[in-house]
């Protein structure tokens, strides 16, 4: 074996700058092929990331306009949602709706504790909001159903609004009661920032807003979580019937997509996660026919070196050398090649991929109310590096293979006829 090294590095040595364009037309197709893989995964993360936020099996409905005219009455009504739609979501659907609640958004409030004041929105929820919207409750407790059924006056802050109005010891709060609009709420627990979200939001129950607020029975969003729905079909004939049931409590034609806003976490997780699976097949695809043309230039390149190698071929054959003798030689010269290039290729990736990680990875969209990242993690794993080295291995032999028949089909004659 050392001999069949030894006698490899003299060949390249002999060829510097043909093994150098050769190697860098596979460190670039593996490069291309990392760094592609890492990208689309930094997407992929970020996406799954964003979504994992929200209670998989979850709904949100909110109000629209109406996009037909619907018995007598005209299109581009607006649509707001109330009791009825709360009730008939509970009784009506039993079957698949687990918890029901409902949220009202007050917008921009002052809170003032002593000489402190922090400004947040203040939203009106029912207890499955910490559920449905997977808030991390970090002291205290959350909105429960008898500060819904008495109306309590009790608020949930976030943990920067409760740093802002006691300081360092943010744990303090609870148990606080902070001035909103002249009105004191009692503080009764702190929940974690997240910056995917309302990240200011300050939670109170849901009835004592409405009535505050003179809001009557009208809701700005029904949110319920779901069971019994496992496929994209079950989920559409649901949100078919659903949409019909609250249609007709508004007047609305029963196939009117657009009265009523349905946002199906379920089916949307589902839709990422074939993107996502289409995503990494591209990625994929393109790389490895990216590899090829670098595959290409090493046959060529082998080709090359077979026929100015024709004599010494046809010697060796002479003296006794068998043709595996010689397929071994080419084939594990082209082997050598596409590795040592490609592993340089996939560290430069790897080099990509973290900096990419470093930098995009810390990056955020910020849309005004809600900031989300849009790059996270951008690497390739271990898995990957494994499948990228196998994938090395069988070009470098493909690559190999052509040339190294054609050398092995050599005849001694062949050796004489060079030598003229």
């Amino acid at each position: 074996m050392y001999t069949l090294l030894e006698e490899i590095w003299s060949t390249t040595r002999r060829n510097k700058l043909r093994t150098a364009l050769t190697g860098f037309a596979v460190a670039w197709g593996i490069f291309m092929l990392i760094f592609l893989l890492g990208a689309g995964n930094g997407l992929i993360n970020a996406g799954t990331i964003n979504m994992s936020r929200f209670l998989a099996n979850s709904i949100a409905v909110a109000g629209g306009y109406t996009s037909k005219e619907y018995n007598g009455l005209p299109k581009d009504r607006a649509i707001e949602l109330n009791d009825k739609d709360f009730n008939v979501t509970r009784d009506q659907f039993g079957e698949n709706v687990e918890t029901v609640g409902a949220e009202i958004d007050m917008g921009n409030h002052t809170m003032v504790l002593g000489d402190s004041h922090e400004t947040a929105s203040l939203m009106g929820v029912y207890p499955n909001e910490i559920d449905i919207n997977k808030r991390e409750l970090l002291s205290g407790r959350f909105i429960n159903q008898t500060d819904i059924e008495e109306q309590r006056r009790v608020l949930v802050v976030s943990k920067s609004r409760a740093e802002g109005l006691v300081g360092k010891n943010w744990k303090n709060i609870v148990g606080e009661h902070v001035t909103i609009n002249g009105l004191a709420f009692l503080v009764v627990g702190v929940y974690s920032d997240d910056e995917s979200m309302f990240r200011n939001n300050s939670f109170a129950p849901f009835t004592t807003l409405r009535t505050i607020y003179n809001k009557g029975d009208k809701a700005d969003q029904i949110v319920f979580s779901f069971k019994g729905l496992e496929t994209e079909a079950q989920n559409e004939a649901f949100e078919d019937v659903y949409r019909h049931k609250i249609n007709a409590l508004h007047d609305a034609a029963p196939d009117d997509e657009e009265s009523v806003w349905i946002w199906n976490r379920f089916t949307r997780s589902m839709k990422m996660n074939t993107g996502m699976g289409f995503i990494r097949t591209a990625l994929w695809i393109v790389g490895i026919f990216t590899l090829l043309s670098g595959i290409v230039g090493v046959s060529n390149i082998m080709l090359i070196t077979v026929k100015e190698r024709t004599r010494e071929f046809g010697i060796r054959k002479a003296i006794g050398a068998t043709p595996w003798s010689i397929l071994k030689l080419i084939i594990t010269e082209s082997v050598i090649i596409t590795l040592i290039f490609g592993y340089i290729g996939m560290m430069l990736g790897i080099g990509a991929n973290l900096y990419m990680d470093a930098t995009l990875g810390n990056t955020t969209m910020d849309a005004g109310a809600f900031q989300q990242k849009m790059f996270i993690d951008p690497t390739v794993g271990f898995g990957v590096c494994i499948q990228a080295t196998l994938l090395i291995v069988i070009a470098g032999t493909i690559a190999g293979v052509i040339p190294a028949r054609k050398a092995a089909k050599i005849r001694p004659i062949e050796a004489l006829n060079a030598m003229e």
